[in-house]
């Protein structure tokens, strides 16, 4: 039996906030181990002029403040997403405002953007080694700022040339007015202001700049979406956040405010997902996120159209050795089927309709 399976029962009688804040403690002081690195030439891609050991990554959410990044590489993550972090310090919403929904494998949030900021993330991201793996940020607006997407700018300043990649995270449902950015006007004029950041920014390399979206999207509103994506030359699009929905939720939780992930959104988010690839054709790297929570399920993201694939709820149910099952579990699918590399199976479902 697993450490987390052992102390599950303990971890579920506190509230999750309090599990969570206990299990970032757990590794930043080194009392999870970490496990044998995986190499495995069928799991791993380059992408973005970086190298991915494997395409499953750790969603942003978990390490808000890029304390435990290199802790969870060592988990056998293939990357891990920090953030989201805005330019000032916010405490978020009031607590509760995290919730299991046991009974459903999800987890409901209205955090609102809870962190320390970007003068404590930036100085954790400093310390970061290149050679432990790949680290993105992940980048938002505070609550009360009048001028959200100055927000973006200020943060994409400031943590450019200390992360592998950086995520434009405009879909949390749990800050007032962030998912109106996804409009086709104000989106076109925040990513026209950040290409401009980095295309401007003294680097020897221009790092990839990765939009984050909601599932919660109508046709003409991916349509927007792809096209202003496409227009301005974005490096990737992460579908998705999470979701408003609560279709088919049988737990007593089900009705609490704020953005539900974990296995229910799976068919959601991946619908989505298939869709913005047929809509961009194939021509932008996509990172499904949403209710990946077994090897299978990564493989139908992969499969739908997703280059890498990202998870957290899942890791609340059944704790971070997950991430070698669901890459083992891969691995075997992409064998049993004659792919030689995950490469291959990328979008391959829309290829054969």
């Amino acid at each position: 039996m697993s450490l987390y399976n052992l102390t599950k029962p303990f971890l579920f009688l506190l509230s999750p906030e309090k599990a969570h804040s206990l299990a970032i403690l757990a590794l930043k002081y080194g009392f999870l181990p970490e496990g044998a690195a995986q190499n495995s030439t069928i799991l791993s891609q380059n992408l973005w002029d970086l190298h991915f050991p494997n395409p499953v990554g750790l969603a942003a959410g978990f390490d808000k403040n890029a304390e435990v990044y290199q802790a969870m590489l060592g988990q056998g993550f293939g990357f891990v997403e920090t953030g989201t972090v805005t330019p000032l310090e916010q405490a978020g919403n009031e607590k509760p405002r995290i919730f299991r929904l046991t009974e459903d494998q999800a987890v409901i949030n209205r955090l609102g953007f809870n962190n320390r900021g970007l003068d404590y993330y930036v100085e954790q991201l400093k310390k970061r080694d290149i050679l432990d793996g790949i680290v993105g940020a992940n980048i938002g607006a505070n609550k009360l700022s009048d001028d959200p997407i100055n927000d973006y700018v200020i943060g994409l300043k400031s943590v450019l040339g200390l992360a592998g990649y950086f995520t434009v995270n405009i879909s949390s449902p749990n800050t007032p007015g962030l998912r109106a950015l996804q409009g086709r006007e104000a989106l076109d004029e925040l990513l026209g202001k950040l290409k401009d950041v980095r295309e401007n920014a003294n680097l020897d390399k221009k790092p990839p700049l990765i939009l984050k979206i909601a599932p919660d999207l109508d046709q003409g509103e991916c349509e927007d979406i792809a096209e202003i994506i496409l227009k301005h030359q974005m490096d990737g699009l992460i579908v998705s956040n999470t979701t408003l929905s609560r279709d088919g939720l049988t737990s007593s939780n089900k009705n609490e405010t704020g953005g539900l992930s974990g296995r229910p959104l799976f068919e959601l988010s991946t619908k989505i997902l298939s869709k913005m690839y047929k809509l961009t054709k194939g021509q932008i790297p996509l990172i499904g996120a949403g209710g990946v929570g077994s090897g299978l399920q990564a493989y139908e993201k992969i499969r739908a159209g997703a280059s890498l694939v990202q998870l957290y709820s899942a890791l609340v149910y059944h704790g971070p050795g997950l991430v070698r099952q669901i890459n083992a579990e891969l691995e075997e699918l992409l064998k049993k089927d004659g792919f030689n590399n995950v490469t291959d199976a990328i979008g391959i479902d829309h290829r054969n309709s």
